[in-house]
C-alpha cells in the first residue's frame, strides 16, 4: 500500500513543478475561472502522463514549497466536473493526508490522475478557454496545444514508478501513524484503532454523547493508517458509527431547525468496504429530506438575514442584536436553501469575510459545514 504522506514529501523533493506534478496553495472550485484552472491542469497532466499516474499537491506555498495544508475536502463529485468538462477524462481521486505538524483541521489535497492513454480536450467552452482546447505540460507550465495533431508521449513513467516504490508502507511507517493518531487527540475523544482483514489499520476518534437515547460521536476524524489518508472529519457534525469485520459504517446527522427547534436529521451514510485482495470501497448513500417550514416565515428569515448582508459589506455598524443574530446566520441560510431559496447559497457566500475575520470561529465553522450540506444536496 502506498503511504500517501510519504508519496507528498516525494513529489515535493522535487522542487519545482513538472511534468507529472502540480502544487497548488488552495483549490476555487466555487468560481468559473477556479474550475477552469483546475480542468486545464488535470487535462494537460493527462496528456501528458499517458501511462503512469500524475498528481496534484493543494496545501503548498508556491515560493517556499512550504507545506501548509487546507480544510478537509470531501466532495467527492469533483470526478463528475472533470467528466462534464473533458473528452476522454481521466479518471481522478482527491484525498486529504494528514500531516502531525498541521492543526487538526488541516489537511493536503493529493489529487491523483490515472493514465488513460487517450487525448483529454475540453468538451465545452470553460471561462477562457475554447471548446476542443487540448493542453499538455511544458516544464511547471499547462500550456494550450496549438499544432495541428497532438502526440502522446511518455516520458515520465519510469521516474514516477520509482517514487511511488519509495513511498510503500512498512511496518514502522503504520506503527507511527497509529502513534500519531492517539498523541494528536485528547482522551476525551476515546482514540482506537481497528485492523480488518488482517491488513488495513483504521483509527478513529470522537467525542460522545447521548441524545433521545441515542448514542452520537462529535468531531469526528477517521484515518486510514495504511495509506496515511484522513477519511472523514468533521467539527460539527453528530455522527453514529458501527462496524463488522469487513465494514466501518458512518452514518452523519445535522441538526437544524429555527431557534430552539432544532432536531437531528440524517444526512449521509458512508461504508468503508475492506477487501480481501488488499484493496478497499467507498460508498456513499445521501440519505437527506428538508423539513419544510412556514414560507412565510422563511422569508422574513431571508429578508433579515439579507439586510444584515447588506450593512457589514456596505461597512455599516451592526446592532448587537443583529451581531448575535451573525452566529445564526449560515444555519437560516441553510434552512432557506433547502426550502427552495436558491439564492441563499450565494447569499451566505457573500457573508463569508466578515464571519472569517470574527474573533470567535464558532460562526465560521457553522459557514464552512452549512456551505458543505449545499454542495452534497446540489450534487445529489
Amino acid at each position: 500500500m502506498i503511504n500517501k504522506r510519504l508519496l507528498i514529501k516525494n513529489l515535493l523533493s522535487h522542487n519545482d513543478e513538472n511534468s507529472f506534478y502540480d502544487k497548488k496553495q488552495k483549490l476555487s472550485l466555487s468560481t468559473k475561472e477556479g474550475k477552469a484552472k483546475f480542468i486545464k491542469h488535470v487535462c494537460a497532466l493527462s496528456n501528458s502522463n499517458p501511462e503512469n499516474n500524475s498528481y496534484i499537491i493543494i496545501g503548498v506555498s508556491d515560493e517556499e514549497n512550504k507545506i501548509i495544508g487546507v480544510d478537509f475536502f470531501d466532495d467527492s463529485k469533483i470526478q463528475n466536473l472533470v467528466n462534464a468538462y473533458l473528452l476522454n477524462p481521466p479518471k481522478i481521486q482527491y484525498e486529504n493526508v494528514p500531516f502531525p505538524r498541521l492543526q487538526r483541521h488541516k489537511v493536503v489535497g493529493l489529487v491523483t490522475i490515472y493514465p488513460n492513454g487517450k487525448i483529454s480536450s475540453l468538451l465545452k467552452n470553460a471561462w477562457k478557454y475554447r471548446r476542443e482546447s487540448i493542453f499538455y505540460r511544458r516544464g511547471s507550465n499547462s500550456m494550450p496545444f496549438l499544432g495541428d495533431v497532438f502526440e502522446l508521449r511518455n516520458t515520465n513513467k519510469t521516474l514516477v514508478e520509482s517514487i511511488i516504490k519509495n513511498a510503500r508502507n512498512n511496518i514502522e511507517l503504520t506503527l507511527n501513524g497509529v502513534f500519531d493518531f492517539i498523541n494528536n487527540h485528547h482522551a476525551n475523544f476515546n482514540p482506537q484503532y481497528k485492523v480488518f482483514k488482517e491488513q488495513f489499520v483504521l483509527c478513529w476518534a470522537g467525542e460522545k454523547k447521548v441524545i433521545n437515547n441515542q448514542e452520537f460521536y462529535s468531531r469526528v476524524d477517521i484515518e486510514l493508517i495504511n495509506e496515511q489518508v484522513r477519511l472523514f472529519f468533521s467539527a460539527l457534525d453528530d455522527v453514529q458509527i458501527t462496524y463488522n469485520s469487513s465494514s466501518f459504517i458512518i452514518t452523519e446527522f445535522i441538526l437544524i431547525g429555527i431557534e430552539q427547534q432544532e432536531k437531528h436529521f440524517p444526512l449521509e451514510k458512508t461504508v468503508i468496504h475492506f477487501k480481501e485482495n488488499g484493496k478497499h470501497d467507498i460508498v456513499t448513500e445521501f440519505l437527506f429530506e428538508p423539513p419544510k417550514y412556514d414560507t412565510n416565515l422563511l422569508h422574513h428569515i431571508y429578508i433579515n438575514s439579507n439586510e444584515i448582508v447588506r450593512k457589514f459589506n456596505s461597512d455599516q455598524e451592526l446592532t448587537s442584536s443583529e451581531k448575535d443574530y451573525v452566529l445564526r446566520l449560515p444555519t437560516n441560510y441553510l434552512l432557506c436553501f433547502l426550502n427552495g431559496f436558491t439564492d441563499a447559497a450565494d447569499q451566505l457566500r457573500k457573508a463569508k469575510s466578515y464571519i472569517k475575520a470574527l474573533d470567535d470561529k464558532t460562526t465560521y465553522i457553522k459557514y464552512k459545514e452549512a456551505m458543505r450540506v449545499i454542495r452534497k444536496v446540489k450534487y445529489s
